[in-house]
């Protein structure tokens, strides 16, 4: 049973880790695909590749998501090729990890852009269509850090919890109209960032969480999954945890 049959999802930052597995999954539930990238074209194209392969639509757009005329731009030329958004899933970010006594200013501000003004933007930008559908699942990428905070990611921290409140915010406003918008906040998943890290340290960061393993990109697509479809219905201005337990 394909979930997303017809479908028209945008996600950003998508041709890597969590936001190229929420990609795959909804391609694989028959939703076309349009998702933003910043830098590699020659991944963006691989992943429109195979996303095709499970018969749907797919396209890059190369965007900053921090830069809210492009979002608006994005957003137009995919309702005008496609003839709708249905979903919008804001995955876009970045950390600039650092001690707060040595962060610098520039770099608060580049992960707030990144990670927090990108979602005011995309939300923005396909709130018109979605009013104008009367219906829409907007789902946002946070994190268990912007909720239990994380020594040495304040700026991180500051831009994951900003998603959650803006998150049960849009969800009041846009309720009314079908329209609605969760959250998720993954723990600690194991992508191409994650590896780079010592092994040792990446076995105590699994022997810490109850289900003893990190989470996989699938895991996160999962419950995008869910939040696109039918099945979420009546559920609104929420934030799931898929971290294994990390917190309870």
């Amino acid at each position: 049973m394909k979930l997303l049959e017809n479908k028209v999802a945008l996600i950003t930052g998508a041709t890597r880790g969590i936001g190229r597995g929420i990609a795959l999954k909804f391609a694989e539930h028959g939703c076309h695909v349009a998702f933003t990238y910043v830098s590699s074209e020659q991944k963006a194209i691989e992943l429109e590749n195979e996303l095709i392969k499970y018969g749907v639509k797919a396209k890059g757009y190369k965007a900053d998501a921090s830069v809210y005329s492009l979002a608006e731009q994005i957003v137009d030329e995919i309702v005008k090729e496609w003839g709708s958004i249905d979903i919008l899933v804001n995955n876009a970010g970045i950390t600039r990890d650092g001690l707060l006594m040595r962060m610098t200013e520039a770099q608060f501000d580049e992960v707030i852009n990144a990670n927090l003004k990108s979602v005011f933007n995309y939300t923005k930008a396909v709130q018109k269509i979605m009013l104008k559908n009367r219906k829409g699942s907007i789902i946002n990428i946070s994190s268990v850090v912007g909720i239990k905070g994380n020594a040495g990611q304040a700026n991180y921290a500051a831009s994951k919890a900003g998603i959650i409140g803006f998150t049960k915010s849009v969800a009041l406003e846009v309720g009314s109209r079908n329209i609605r918008c969760n959250a998720v906040a993954p723990g600690f998943i194991e992508t191409e960032m994650t590896h780079a890290l010592d092994e040792k340290v990446i076995e105590q960061w699994r022997q810490s969480i109850p289900l003893k393993r990190g989470g996989t990109p699938e895991d996160i697509a999962n419950a995008c999954l869910f939040l696109a479809s039918d099945m979420s219905s009546y559920i609104t201005g929420q934030c799931i945890n898929v971290c294994g337990g990390m917190l309870t």
